[in-house]
């Protein structure tokens, strides 16, 4: 598995768009400076294909120091979520690695149970 970073997006966007190097290093910052922009502002991100970037308050709460076993209080913050759109989903399990039977009977008991839910559902 590999990790894909800025310069290699803006790399794609010079071998595949003909840009130069430097525009494509451009417009792949101004991307992300305005998707992180729109973020700050309080507003949700949404690239339709993709997924929603979202901003969701967490209330404080209390913690625990995972060294010392001392409580110590989370404080109230403001963390960005990310939803992929189905689009995505669908191609990223298409492309999953081969799992154990364990894990496939797994996903088989699963896949029964929505079923069901879905039966239940269409019912009603």
């Amino acid at each position: 598995m590999s990790t894909i970073t800025k310069a290699d997006l803006a790399n794609l966007l010079h071998e595949n768009l003909g840009v130069n190097k430097r525009e494509a290093s451009e417009i792949v910052m101004s991307f992300f400076d305005e998707i992180s922009g729109e973020l700050a502002k309080g507003a949700t991100v949404k690239l339709s294909g993709f997924g929603v970037f979202c901003l969701r308050n967490k209330n404080s709460r209390p913690g625990r120091n995972p060294k010392t076993g001392e409580m110590i209080p989370v404080s109230a913050r403001r963390v960005v979520m990310f939803h992929p759109s189905h689009i995505l989903k669908a191609l990223v399990h298409e492309h999953r690695p081969a799992r154990s039977s364990a894990s496939s009977n797994l996903e088989l008991a699963a896949k029964a149970d929505e079923r069901q839910t879905e039966e239940y559902s269409l019912q009603g």
